[in-house]
């Protein structure tokens, strides 16, 4: 058997930088070894693809996109006929055939055929107004489409249920995905005038809102109340699923208003994994990926803004005070670049950032906790601390952070503060 270099799923897809870590030729390798694994109709396109599946018989779906990143940063993402992220095994599975050379291919009549689907974000956002239709006629919503995928179907879907829209993020070249816009840049977003604000990533699988207010409501905020108003409604089967990542804020929340709750590691798909043997109604990540298990079976930034619109609506209350249902802890994030996501880990895990976390955690007490993860995703380390106060979480964050720069002279980190 040939083998050329290896192609391997991360957290969320395959991913690299074009023509540099993720090649056209890895592109065809992986449209062959899914065309031979699943064997029927494949739905490709940029969002909306997890919706669409199910109902035109797609035997797997797959989204291209740079999802959060910059443009240059491709991924390549599969989803089942379901709508849903494959298992970890049928990932491997892909990669095996997608270094294989010697498998048949079709030829004359086996070839496959290219269809396309006429207007599919109309279809699209059809489909979700079908289950999520909020009665908002005249709310002030001010839209970021990050430039991306959800810039024709966000729009339209807000459009039909009358709100008086603004719409910002909407004029893709191409070149232009999440540059200064988006959920990645929130606090560029002047949500004045408006009852509330969303902004979607890139690849429109996650949002986060902003209220009259300007404040920023993370999708902590937005699984919070989500999550109240459904066990206030007797609907929220089988509790809540979070990651690793949410503020402790959140957690005492569940807890003062007695909802089960179930952490997962960091990524959608382990939250949607760990979701369907509890039945849960619920789950998601801060940085805005939210299942709505009611309306999707995957992680989409449109469900999620207007499920907190139909909370807003029948409850007659702003966002501002529906926020209220949790209390942020203050909450540092660095991160740390380091040589390439391979590397990421054996940073993360040398003695001398050992022992910063140690240290850390005596510091911090019972009062906070940190957090040390190579991302998945991008060539970095974060490092999280939350602490009631918060000049001991931005100092003890800091700290580890310089440790894990001592071992990796990548660049700057980047910090987070909130």
């Amino acid at each position: 058997m040939a083998e050329r270099r290896s192609i391997a799923f991360g957290t969320d897809g395959v991913r690299g930088i074009a023509n540099e870590g993720l090649k056209p030729e890895d592109a065809l390798s992986l449209g062959l070894a899914g065309a031979l694994l699943f064997g029927g109709p494949i739905l490709v396109g940029y969002d909306g693809v997890a919706a669409l599946a199910k109902k035109h018989g797609a035997a797997a779906a797959v989204v291209v996109s740079a999802s959060h990143n910059p443009y240059p940063d491709n991924g390549i993402k599969f989803l089942s006929g379901e709508g849903r992220k494959l298992p970890v095994a049928t990932e491997r599975e892909l990669e095996r055939l997608a270094v294989e050379e010697d498998f048949a291919r079709p030829v004359g009549d086996g070839i496959g055929e290219i269809s396309r689907l006429d207007r599919p974000w109309e279809r699209y956002v059809g489909s979700i107004l079908e289950r999520l239709r909020p009665r908002v006629e005249g709310v002030k919503v001010l839209l970021d489409c990050a430039h991306g995928a959800a810039y024709q179907a966000a729009p339209l879907a807000f459009e039909e249920l009358g709100v008086e829209l603004t719409v910002v993020g909407d004029e893709p070249t191409g070149t232009n995905i999440n540059e200064g816009v988006g959920s990645t840049h929130v606090e560029k977003l002047d949500a004045g005038g408006n009852d509330v604000a969303f902004a979607f990533d890139g690849d429109a699988d996650r949002v986060l809102a902003v209220d009259e207010k300007g404040r920023v409501v993370d999708g902590d905020g937005i699984i919070a109340i989500l999550a109240r108003d459904l066990k206030e409604r007797n609907a929220l089967a089988g509790g809540v699923v979070v990651t690793v990542m949410s503020n402790l804020g959140f957690f005492k929340a569940m807890e003062s208003m007695g909802i089960p709750y179930e952490v997962t590691p960091v990524g959608d798909r382990h939250v949607a994994e760990a979701m369907l043997p509890r039945g849960a109604a619920l789950g998601g990540e801060q940085s805005g990926h939210v299942i709505f298990s009611e309306c999707a079976t995957t992680g989409d930034g449109l469900v999620t803004a207007l499920a907190l619109l139909d909370v807003m609506a029948r409850s007659g209350k702003p966002l501002s005070e529906l926020a209220e249902v949790m209390e942020v802890y203050p909450q540092t994030l660095i991160n740390v670049p380091v040589a390439g996501t391979g590397s990421a880990a054996s940073v993360a895990g040398g003695e001398v950032v050992k022992r910063a976390v140690t240290e850390a955690e005596g510091r911090l007490g019972g009062e906070g906790r940190i957090l040390l993860r190579p991302s998945g995703t991008e060539p970095v380390v974060r490092v999280m601390v939350e602490h009631e106060d918060e000049t001991v979480c931005r100092e003890v964050c800091e700290e580890v952070a310089a440790a894990v720069s001592s071992n990796s002279s990548e660049g700057v980190p980047e910090v987070w503060v909130s």
